[in-house]
C-alpha cells in the first residue's frame, strides 16, 4: 500500500468529490477494474447523473464482463454494455505500437454518440495518475474525443485507489488487473479471434490453480508465462508442471515456458524505443 499519510489520500478524495460535484451529467467508460469502479462511486457519492458503459469485444475475457454488470447492477446505476468493433478494424488487427489508439477511438466514438444522443455533459475513464507515465496511446484518443479523467487529474495513483477503496468497502480494492487480451502479443504479430480465445482459456486454467496474477504471453507458437516470483513454485512442481503443460499444449502452443523475471506489467512494451516507453500524454 501506498506510504503517504491518510490525510493526503483524504484531501485527494476531496478533490475528486469536488470536481465530480461541478459536473452536470457524465457517461464512465467502465470497465469493472479498480479505477473505474472506484470512480463510479465516487460519482454515485456526488450525485452526478451518470451512465457506465461497458465495451465488449473478443479482447475482452468473458469474466471481465460478468464482474462489470454485477458490480454496476450492486450499486445501482444505469449501465450499458456496448459491441466495440475494433476486431473489424485491420489498423487494428496489424498491431503496431499504436494499438491501443484504434481500441480507445472506437470506444471513445461510442460513448461521444451515447452522450449525444441521451444529453450526458461530460466522458470520462479511469485513467489515473501513474498511468500518465507510462506508453499509453489511448490517451490520445483520449483528448480527440475529450474524455476527462478525474483520477489522474486529481493527482490519484493506483495505490490510492486501492487504499480509499478498501476503506469505501468496494471488493474491488484489491483486484489484479486485468488489460486487454491483445496485450499478451508481441507488436507486429497480427491478432487474430482465435489466439485470443487461446490465451483468455490458458490464463483461466492458471487462475484456477490458485494464481490470481498471470499473462500468457504469446510469441510465435510458444506461451511465455508470467507469474509473481511467489508463485511460481505453484507450477513447477512435477504434477503441476505436467497438467500446467498438458492443457496449453492442448490450447495449441507448441512450447511453453516460466518467463524467470516474473510478472511485469506491459513487458511486451520492453521492445519499442526508450523514447516511446517514457512517452506520457497530459491529462
Amino acid at each position: 500500500m501506498s506510504k503517504e499519510a491518510p490525510e493526503l489520500h483524504d484531501a485527494k478524495f476531496s478533490r475528486l468529490l469536488s470536481l465530480l460535484k461541478n459536473t452536470e451529467s457524465a457517461v464512465l467508460a467502465f470497465s469493472g477494474g479498480v479505477d473505474s469502479s472506484f470512480l463510479l462511486r465516487a460519482l454515485k457519492m456526488a450525485g452526478v447523473r451518470f451512465l457506465a458503459v461497458t465495451g465488449y469485444s473478443e479482447t475482452v475475457p468473458e469474466k471481465d464482463i460478468m464482474l462489470a454488470c454485477s458490480f454496476a447492477k450492486q450499486e445501482g446505476v444505469e449501465h450499458r454494455v456496448v459491441n466495440t468493433g475494433e476486431m473489424q478494424n485491420e489498423l487494428f488487427i496489424a498491431n503496431t505500437p499504436e494499438r491501443c489508439f484504434y481500441c480507445k477511438q472506437d470506444l471513445f466514438l461510442r460513448l461521444q454518440e451515447i452522450a449525444g444522443a441521451c444529453g450526458y455533459q461530460s466522458l470520462f475513464d479511469g485513467s489515473n495518475a501513474d498511468d500518465l507515465n507510462d506508453f499509453r496511446p489511448g490517451r490520445k484518443a483520449a483528448g480527440l474525443y475529450g474524455v476527462r479523467s478525474p483520477l489522474a487529474e486529481c493527482g490519484l495513483a493506483k495505490q490510492d485507489i486501492r487504499l480509499l477503496s478498501k476503506g469505501l468497502g468496494l471488493e474491488t480494492w484489491d483486484r489484479p488487473a486485468s488489460p486487454c487480451l491483445s496485450s499478451r502479443f508481441p507488436y507486429g504479430q497480427r491478432i487474430t479471434s482465435g489466439l485470443l480465445k487461446r490465451v483468455e482459456k490458458a490464463e483461466e486454467f492458471l487462475r484456477s490453480l490458485g494464481i490470481k496474477t498471470v499473462r500468457v504471453r504469446v510469441q510465435g507458437d510458444s506461451a511465455r508465462i508470467e507469474l509473481p516470483w511467489q508463485d511460481m513454485s505453484i507450477i513447477v512442481e512435477e504434477e503441476m508442471r505436467c497438467r500446467v503443460t498438458e492443457t496449453l499444449h492442448g490450447l495449441g502452443f507448441a512450447f511453453i515456458s516460466l518467463d524467470l523475471d516474473g510478472f511485469r506489467s506491459g513487458s511486451m512494451n520492453r521492445s519499442l524505443p526508450e523514447e516511446l516507453r517514457h512517452n506520457s500524454s497530459p491529462v
